[in-house]
């Protein structure tokens, strides 16, 4: 099934922007460059919208929206729900990118529903859809080591060489949108998982 909305997870404003939470943002952000198109504040979405149109062959494009909430991280899926409901995108239809601690940076995988693994933006997602059958691509940031310093991990910049390794993952899955767009999953996946 081809994808009609990704969402980059992350939290809004400019104390968030470096931080690894916002590896979502980062990767949605460069979706949109990579499209030539601006984000615009969309207040019944509670969010920054575009929409896009993606290739995936010489002839084909597939329209597909591109939504950053600002709702902060806890509660993105007030900003997915609106949206998927105001258009009638199914959950199939979703492709959620976020960060995720149980990778080492540089490494991007893709996942086929499940649970929410412990991420707050999933679990809010999971709750206004009703169901966790979403697509994720999860962009990994490592972990500290201990379950006590996740928050203050997630909220600070990675280092110098983290940024390099995790920017260097965003082009690989770049690389791979249009495939999982038009729901090539395992061109998508073959590709991905072989690179990183």
């Amino acid at each position: 099934m081809s994808i009609a909305l990704i969402v980059g997870l992350g939290n809004p404003g400019p104390r968030y922007m470096t931080t690894r939470h916002n590896a979502g943002f980062w990767l949605t952000d460069n979706i949109a460059v990579q499209m030539k198109t601006q984000f615009r504040q969309e207040a019944k979405f509670f969010g920054e919208v575009c929409r896009v149109e993606i290739p995936h062959s010489q002839k084909e494009h597939t329209q597909c929206w591109l939504l950053k909430p600002n709702t902060f991280m806890n509660n993105s899926g007030q900003a997915v729900a609106a949206l998927a409901n105001y258009y009638k995108i199914s959950p199939q239809q979703i492709l959620v990118i976020h960060d995720d601690l149980d990778f080492p940076p540089g490494t991007v995988r893709i996942k086929n529903g499940g649970s929410d693994c412990k991420h707050n933006g999933l679990k809010s997602i999971i709750a206004h859809l009703k169901l966790p059958s979403f697509l994720r691509l999860r962009l990994g940031i490592g972990h500290p080591g201990r379950g006590a310093n996740v928050t203050n991990y997630v909220l600070n910049s990675p280092s110098r060489n983290e940024q390099t390794v995790i920017d260097t993952a965003m082009n690989a899955a770049l690389d791979v949108i249009p495939l999982i767009v038009a729901g090539e999953l395992n061109k998508a996946m073959q590709q991905l998982h072989t690179d990183t």
